[in-house]
């Protein structure tokens, strides 16, 4: 009976991995929690880099370091600190987590080494707890996130169609699994995403250049039509933000300890959270709608000038001098609104 594509990847894995090594050893970037890596780095790079470009997180892995060297330094940081240090970065969720992961680590008698315990610590998932305990353990534990759902299903060229991203890595995760090289699980889980993120692109992939194209059943047909992933149905909302200057002072809005995601993080007031309705606002004082996309959601926020207020204003809504604002903790796309229209 013929091998399935699966099946003859794992039959050749050996040569599959000594190819794909010998080209990250030569070709792979230099980035700064690979420069004398450290269980600290490296978890920090973890938690930065779940949905978020190295190229962007590349100057707050620097100035987190520089400010919080250590798991000590950072689970002595007051969440303001924390919270600071990540403003820009989104997804405020991670820096609450790595900040209570620190708290965790430095109670303990000694750092734990196995995937079982770190599977345990706040914010440690299946993929963090791979990525981490195989590069600063050697645990044999594959890491499958997009970038390698994309190699993966290339490599056997996999027509099935998959409902969402999570779905995918579950199902690609026993291949994965399967050709993690236990000599050295560290460099192969980089070199798979490192290959996945400078020659595997989602479009446009480099193949010519790819150190496993002889294994590659997708370059004999279009690449690009791998993975296959059910096209998501984009939501649109319409948001309307107010932007009102008194005596120097802007208006923003804090969310409370109750707003899990956005805790403590100040942004542009909605018209519902000054008191207004949408009648309320004219055309003449629309200055710009920002568009942007977050997950499934198209989100169009109307930003309009406003004179004045309530002079009650809910405990929420908060004035803060325009040349103090490096004091409070924006979002980031409306820290990048509030400079630009500033």
């Amino acid at each position: 009976m013929a091998k399935t594509a699966s099946e003859e990847l794992i039959f050749h894995k050996k040569a599959f991995q000594e190819a794909l090594l010998r080209w990250y050893h030569t070709h792979a970037r230099v980035l700064p929690w690979r420069i004398e890596p450290t269980l600290y780095k490296t978890v920090l790079s973890e938690f930065m880099l779940q949905q978020t470009q190295i190229k962007t997180a590349l100057p707050y892995f620097h100035r987190w370091v520089d400010e919080l060297p250590t798991f000590e330094a950072l689970s002595k940081a007051t969440p303001e600190k924390v919270l600071k240090l990540w403003e820009g970065l989104g997804y405020y969720t991670r820096a609450r987590n790595i900040h209570k992961l620190a708290k965790a680590l430095v109670a303990m008698p000694q750092i734990p080494k196995t995937p079982e315990a770190w599977l345990e610590l706040p914010g440690v998932g299946p993929y963090t707890t791979a990525a981490i305990t195989s590069i600063s353990f050697k645990e044999p534990l594959a890491c499958v996130d997009g970038n390698v759902v994309r190699i993966l299903s290339r490599l056997t060229a996999n027509s099935r169609e998959f409902t969402d991203s999570a779905t995918a890595s579950k199902y690609f995760a026993p291949l994965g699994q399967a050709l993690v090289n236990t000599d050295n699980p560290g460099d192969h889980n980089q070199a798979m995403m490192e290959l996945g993120a400078t020659v595997c692109h989602r479009r446009s992939p480099e193949c010519l250049l790819c150190p496993v194209k002889n294994f590659c059943k997708g370059t004999k047909e279009n690449p690009e039509n791998f993975p296959k992933l059910t096209q998501k149905k984009i939501e649109k909302k319409e948001i309307y933000r107010i932007w009102c200057i008194k005596d120097g002072n802007i208006l923003l809005h804090k969310a409370t300890a109750k707003a899990k995601r956005l805790s403590g993080i100040h942004e542009l007031p909605t018209q519902d959270q000054v008191g207004i309705s949408e009648s309320d606002l004219k055309a003449s004082d629309l200055i710009v709608k920002k568009v942007r996309t977050i997950t499934r959601f198209q989100m169009v926020e109307s930003i309009y000038r406003l004179s004045r207020v309530k002079k009650k204003l809910k405990p929420d809504l908060v004035w803060v001098p325009l040349n103090k604002l490096s004091t409070v903790i924006l979002s980031g796309p409306h820290k990048r609104w509030i400079e630009e229209l500033a």
